[in-house]
């Protein structure tokens, strides 16, 4: 039992029981954002409140083309909340607090004869043996 209580009590396995936490709560506020007032704001330009009621009948089967619509309208939606209100503003946010790396201090220079890369410190290129 002390090993399963160690797992559950590891850092990953309670970050990732609130991300699921909070993503289903995200998910319920995206939901109504997109049934209550998206929707109805696409209702005003197509005509249509609700895609639902679309269907496609060859011989006696029903396809449900508006729920499938509905369902890629409300995709579109969330993933578009996501990286609109999630992705972008972490990424500004670490782009903001990560300090840019030191700049490496060159290694090599170019020889004035044959312009190959030689080292530093060298004081006769390797390729063509003129002084640097």
């Amino acid at each position: 039992m002390s090993g399963f209580k160690n797992f559950l009590m590891r850092g990953n396995v309670v970050d990732l029981a609130v991300g699921v936490i909070i993503g289903s709560a995200f998910g319920s506020v995206v939901a109504s954002l997109t049934k209550d007032i998206l929707t109805p704001f696409l209702a005003l330009i197509v005509g249509k409140p609700d895609f639902a009621g679309i269907q496609l009948h060859i011989g006696s089967t029903n396809f449900g083309i508006g729920l499938f619509i509905n369902a890629v309208i409300g995709f579109v939606l969330v993933a578009a909340a996501i990286y609109f209100f999630v992705v972008l503003p972490v990424n500004a946010m670490n782009a903001r607090l990560t300090k840019p790396a030191p700049a490496v201090a060159p290694t090599t220079k170019k020889c004035k004869e044959c312009l190959s890369d030689i080292p530093i410190a060298a004081k006769r290129c390797a390729h063509c043996t003129q002084l640097t």
